[in-house]
This record gives structure tokens, sequence and C-alpha cells, in this order.
């Protein structure tokens, strides 16, 4: 599709609840609708809008370059250096483009849930139009690749004054419809090697803009945390023939000390290793390797389940209304090993008080030997005495 087409809908599947419809904005960056709301998702009404600003074709130059002294790629995407920051809610390029106002990244004056290619990605697909050299300098010791792969945006309402915890439990089960629409087609893009949905909530994190939105990111590697859970997952296969994720999640509801909510597919527990001041982990019971794996029964509950569980990281602190933290959804990888993966979540925050903040400072961020300054057990007991 070319620049100034008008928008392709996909009619959802017969008693959908969710209807798709896909187009491109100014600078040939795709843009998806999904609508859960009338006179859209019934097709009555379609979207028909075209994006208007004077944008120049996107461009992005993402590399990657492998450090040989941990094995891990390091992604250098330098036009992320100049991505807008902290604008005020009336100029959010996440709002809808209203009128009497500048357009933004939606061209629809109101959506129900839209993602769309970020305008400053690591990753993008046109990467690899740069012919880079196998390495940098020409020495042997500077691997070098094109950050080829996919970053999205999603944004969860068209409310710039909302949260994920605020939403209705119907928005919540189509963000999962979302998150699992673009998990299968971005697992399916070549190349791809992890799919990664996450949220990052909170300027104390870095949070740039503060409209409600996630992320996802198609990786063409497997990040440092997903390359040592498969190894890890690998070995224990090999030494029990069992999956590892599965008998962890076992372990945990065996145990019952640190599970903080259990419901008929899915079951909430803090690590017994965790990490953060605040943590706690969601896995299907179900061995379900990705978010498109769930059966319309997970994904009904884990609407229920996940808001449930947002709304107590907000009451975890006495005076604090909004809680930062990160939501990240592991996921199997693409092809090679992913018998070894198993979806959970991984809910946390920094903040170890109101108003103090976990820092990653000479141990962790120096030689990645991590330590918590609470007790998984006093997590848990927290996050069960402010349930519902």
């Amino acid at each position: 599709m070319t620049m100034g087409d008008k928008p392709v809908a996909l009619r959802a599947p017969a008693g959908s609840r969710v209807r798709k419809t896909t187009t491109t904005l100014a600078d040939g960056r795709e843009l998806i609708y999904f609508d859960d709301s009338e006179p859209y998702v019934s097709g009555a009404a379609t979207r028909e809008l075209v994006d208007s600003r004077p944008l120049p074709p996107s461009a992005p130059q993402s590399q990657i370059r492998f450090d040989m002294l941990t094995g891990e790629w390091v992604v250098i995407a330098s036009q992320r250096m100049d991505r807008t920051f902290l604008p005020s809610v009336d100029e959010s390029p996440l709002a809808p483009s209203r009128p009497g106002k500048a357009p933004t990244e939606i061209p629809a004056e109101d959506y129900d849930v839209v993602v769309f290619e970020n305008r400053f990605p690591s990753f993008a697909s046109i990467a690899g139009d740069q012919h880079l050299p196998d390495y940098v300098d020409n020495e042997p010791l500077w691997p070098l690749a094109a950050g080829i792969g996919r970053c999205e945006v999603v944004c969860f309402t068209s409310d710039p004054n909302g949260t994920f915890a605020t939403l209705g439990v119907d928005r919540v089960r189509t963000v999962v419809d979302v998150w699992a629409d673009r998990t299968a087609e971005l697992s399916a893009m070549p190349g791809t090697r992890q799919v990664f949905c996450f949220e990052n909530r909170g300027k104390e994190i870095g949070v740039t803009l503060t409209h409600p939105h996630g992320q996802i990111y198609a990786y063409p590697y497997l990040p440092p945390r997903a390359d040592v859970l498969i190894r890890r997952s690998r070995e224990y296969a090999e030494q029990t023939g069992r999956l590892l994720l599965s008998d962890i999640l076992d372990a945990e509801r065996r145990s019952g000390r640190r599970v903080v909510l259990s419901a008929e597919h899915w079951t909430a527990y803090v690590p017994a290793a965790a990490r953060w001041p605040l943590e706690m982990h969601l896995a299907p019971h179900r061995d379900v390797a990705d978010l498109s794996e769930l059966d319309e029964a997970e994904r009904d509950e884990l609407a229920h389940v996940y808001l449930e569980l947002l709304q107590r990281v907000d009451r975890f602190f006495e005076g604090v209304d909004a809680v930062p933290y990160i939501a990240a959804w592991h996921q199997a990888p693409v092809g090679e090993d992913r018998r070894y993966g198993r979806l959970h979540l991984q809910l946390f925050s920094m903040m170890r008080s109101p108003g103090r903040m976990k820092y990653l400072a000479g141990s962790e961020s120096g030689m990645g030997a991590w330590i918590n300054d609470t007790t998984p057990e006093r997590i848990a007991d927290r996050l069960r005495e402010v349930s519902s």
C-alpha cells in the first residue's frame, strides 16, 4: 500500500467481537485500528481517514553490534535520540486527531485500540536497506548487522488521562486479542526470533509519553533474558524430560506461600527468587507458547485477572495512586527451541517505598549481581492484603 491510499478494512470473522482495519501513515508506516464498539465493530461504518501530514518517508538507520565480552547484541538506533519527550496532554502524538488541533499519529477523531509502527524504532524492516558491512571498522571482533525487525506502539484507549488499570474488562479483553493478533503476525515475519509485548508506566522508569500505551518488539535475535531462560530450560529438559517453567508453576501452586491469585486457568505468584521490591508472575495452567495460542476461555479470564493484578499494584503502597511498573509478556521464541519456552507475565515495580526507587547501582549494573531489599514472602502477603 502506498502513501495516500485509502485504508483496507478487514472484516472480522462472523461472531467476532473485534474488527480490524489496516491503513498507512503519511511516511509509509502501518497503522491498524482494532474496534470493539459500534458502529465500527459490525461494519456499519469503516475507518476512511488518511494521514495528511507532510512527513518524509520513514528511514530508520538501526543496526546491531555484537559484544564479544558478553555474547550479547547491542542495538544502535541513533534516530531515537530526538524522539518526543513528555509533551503536554494537548500535544500528545498518541491522542486522536481532533478538529482545530495539529494532526497526530492517529488520523481518527476517536478510537478504541490502535497499533502503529513506531516513528522512532529500535528495529525496522527497512533497516536492511542500509547494506552494512559484516564488521565495524572491518574488525572481526566487532560483528555488525542491520537492525531488522519491528517496533509497534499499542494505544489502549483514546483517553489521555486513563490508565490500563482503569480500563473496563471488555476493553482489556480487546487488548488481549490485539496482543495475540500482533504476536501471530510478527512471529510470521522473516527473521523474527522473539516477540515481546510490554507496557512501561511512570516517569520514574523513563516513560516519555504519558498517554496509556504499550509496545511490541519483534527481535531478530533472542534478547539476553530470553536466551538464558531458553538455555536453562533446555538443560532442564535434557536432565528431567520436563518443561522448566511448567514445573516452576506447579511448585509454586503446591507451596501456595507466594500465590497471590488463583483462578480456573491462571495463577499469579511472587517468584521464590524475586528481584524487585514488588514483583509477581502470572502464568496459564495449560502449556501455552505465546498469547496467540490462548483459547477463548483463557483470554476471557485473563482480562479479569490481569485487571485485578494491576489494581493491586496501585494499592500496594499507601499514599501512592499510580505505582510505576513494567508489565512484560515472556513468550516462547520463534523457530528453534520454541518447545522450551512457555508464556508468562512478569509484572514488577522499581518502587521500594513511597517516593523511593530501587536503583540499579554498582552491584546490579556493574556485576549483574542482584540484591532485593525485601523478601518474596512479604511481597506476596501485601499483594493478598490489597486484593479486591
